[in-house]
């Protein structure tokens, strides 16, 4: 028996199929909306940027705006806390605003070290390495991997986690 028979890497991975499809119900949603009607609103994906970029008049629109592509986010099951806000941007031409919303995937490296130091702090027999935008949990026994997932699960990194290849 090795001393590092089984592992799991925890990440933070967002659907961005899943992200196109709250954008596009969104912007369905926002062109039959009365109190929009002639407004110059808008949300845009890039996919490649990972960004999504909402434009409108003011920053209460701006906030409903927010709101409505939230709302559509926990419905296509993508995590509120993989949206990371940019500051607003006001005094554009026409008084309009602007708000654009990273789509965080992958553990960036200061929640990577948090989540690191949580483990050790629990003086579990396991072994956390960061790697790139994701941690490698190995351990001897699968007991202490599954405790340690079910540990991780109660506290919150303000980023969204998954346990994957578990073996």
């Amino acid at each position: 028996m090795g001393s590092k028979d089984h592992s799991f890497d925890i990440v933070s991975e967002v659907n961005m199929q899943e992200v196109d499809n709250a954008v596009i119900q969104a912007k369905k949603e926002l062109d039959q909306r009365f109190d929009f009607k002639g407004s110059n609103s808008s949300m845009e994906l890039d996919k490649s940027e990972k960004t999504i970029t909402l434009k409108t008049e003011s920053e209460y629109r701006l906030k409903t705006l927010v709101d409505l592509i939230q709302t559509k986010c926990v419905k296509r099951g993508v995590s509120l806390k993989s949206l990371v806000y940019e500051k607003v941007e006001s005094g554009m031409v026409g008084g309009s605003v602007k708000q654009i919303i990273k789509i965080q995937s992958g553990i960036p490296s200061d929640k990577a070290k948090d989540v690191v130091k949580y483990i050790k702090e629990l003086k579990m027999k396991v072994q956390p390495q960061i790697q790139s935008e994701q941690i490698r949990v190995q351990a001897v026994k699968i007991d202490d991997l599954q405790a340690l997932i079910a540990a991780l699960r109660q506290k919150s990194f303000d980023v969204d986690l998954q346990f994957i290849n578990f073996r």
